[in-house]
């Protein structure tokens, strides 16, 4: 099914399933006492999320879908007085009028399908990241939410953690003046450079398979190789490390500088097999300028073992190590280290850490930030809990779809990049094509039907 199909197909049902009473939830709406949520996906990162968003007063958590029964199991014994449900379509079916919002913490390629049927239906959605497996359906996802005037929010906690804020403080306030160049890296792996299996493994009874692949193509499953775990490291169900870690440690520069979409990307990579991301990716994109940049901006990103590659960028004073994972902003007036995570960002100017006590004092005084809070436990909620608070009609989301769309796309275009190593993609995007004809055939996806 291709993704027109998929799309209208998706809208046409979900306004068949309108029940009366669905109202659209828009940024600021009347405020409520109550918010109603479904959980989809239950599994180790949505168990999380349906904790954080259930540690919100307001919050009655009353349906749980879950294509994995043993999953399934855990949450509804958390939420004995949710109904549960193995197929999401059949529970935004039934519980049409007694659902408020949607939290979708699935594989990658199944974000779209299950966000867009809700939103459809006028449901507010909180959806993991990267948004969404396709460029296409990142596009979809904003194009909907804009039009329907609802509450959204992406998965990336750390967007509103104290050190990112302040890092997007200093950087716009022209602490290293004006940026041309932002480096970032994650040695995570998930990439797969082995052949794809041969053989296959009895589907558990717990698990409906035919549902967990969803619109991707049909595959034999296999032990330990897609569920719960490794299916990041697939083509047609993750987005590799760049979907992984690379929306978390894009996020900081890309809010910082105000960037839109890239002109061009180049992925330096193995030869793509069609089946897993390559476990090592050097990808360069060039954005158009901002306020905040040169006239334009380079943005070099490493993934896999090893990374970062060796660069005089990336040279720390006294010969320090560089953080396990983070990101540098390279200015006419210096350097900023940015760590990934919960470590305050680091000014260097000609080989030697600055004092920045001082900026860094008049920034957090100005976002009205407070003392520094580095504790993964009691930080992670804010930003679920914004996203609850905006529903019930109090304030607004600090990453909805209108921005972690684009961020999404910057990321979704460093993997089709990996489709062409070497080869230099250019980047429409009013039309959001590549020149590169052969490369658009990635940017959506064959939805099979189930």
């Amino acid at each position: 099914m291709k993704r027109r199909t998929f799309i209208q197909s998706s809208s046409a049902l979900a306004a068949a399933l309108l029940l009366p009473g669905c109202a659209t939830s828009g940024q600021s709406g009347p405020e409520k006492t109550r918010l109603r949520t479904a959980h989809i996906g239950l599994g180790y990162q949505g168990s999380e999320d349906m904790k954080a968003i259930a540690s919100h007063p307001a919050v009655e958590v009353v349906a749980l879908c879950d294509v994995d029964a043993n999953f399934l199991k855990a949450a509804h014994e958390k939420h004995p007085g949710a109904r549960t449900f193995v197929d999401y379509r059949e529970m935004l079916r039934e519980m049409g009028d007694d659902i408020d919002a949607v939290v979708v913490a699935t594989p990658d390629h199944t974000h779209a399908p299950a966000s867009l049927m809700a939103m459809e239906m006028d449901k507010p959605v909180y959806c993991q990241k990267p948004l969404a497996h396709h460029v296409s359906e990142a596009r979809e996802m904003a194009r909907v939410a804009k039009e329907k005037n609802l509450v959204t929010q992406m998965g990336i906690q750390v967007h509103s953690f104290y050190d990112y804020r302040l890092a997007t403080q200093l950087i716009q306030s022209g602490i290293v003046g004006k940026v041309h160049t932002v480096r970032a890296w994650s040695p995570k792996n998930w990439g797969y450079d082995g052949p794809a299996p041969t053989t296959s493994d009895p589907i558990p009874a717990s698990l409906d398979w035919n549902l967990w692949l969803g619109t991707a193509p049909d595959r034999e499953y296999v032990e330990e190789r897609y569920h719960p775990t490794n299916w990041r490291q697939i083509v047609d169900y993750g987005c590799g490390t760049l979907g992984d870690m690379g929306v978390h440690i894009f996020d900081t520069p890309y809010n910082a500088l105000e960037l839109d979409v890239p002109r061009t990307v180049v992925n330096e990579c193995r030869p793509p097999n069609g089946y897993g991301f390559p476990e090592n990716n050097l990808v360069t994109y060039e954005f158009p300028g901002t306020p905040y940049t040169g006239e334009s901006l380079k943005w070099v990103w490493y993934d896999g073992p090893g990374a970062p590659a060796a660069h005089p960028d990336l040279e720390l004073p006294n010969g320090e190590t560089l953080p396990d994972q983070g990101a540098v902003f390279i200015g006419d007036k210096g350097r900023l280290l940015l760590p990934h995570f919960m470590q305050e960002p680091r000014m260097i100017v000609d080989g030697e850490y600055q004092d920045i006590s001082t900026e860094i004092a008049a920034a957090a005084e100005a976002l009205q930030l407070g003392t520094p809070i580095r504790n993964y436990e009691t930080e992670s909620p804010k930003h679920y809990h914004q996203f609850v608070d905006a529903c019930l009609g109090k304030g607004s989301c600090s990453a909805p779809f209108s921005y972690s769309a684009r961020l999404t796309e910057v990321i979704l275009l460093g993997t089709v990049a990996g489709r062409f190593p070497g080869q230099t993609l250019h980047w429409n995007a009013g039309s959001g094509r590549f020149d590169e004809e052969a490369a658009n055939k990635f940017l959506e996806g064959d939805y099979r039907k189930i």
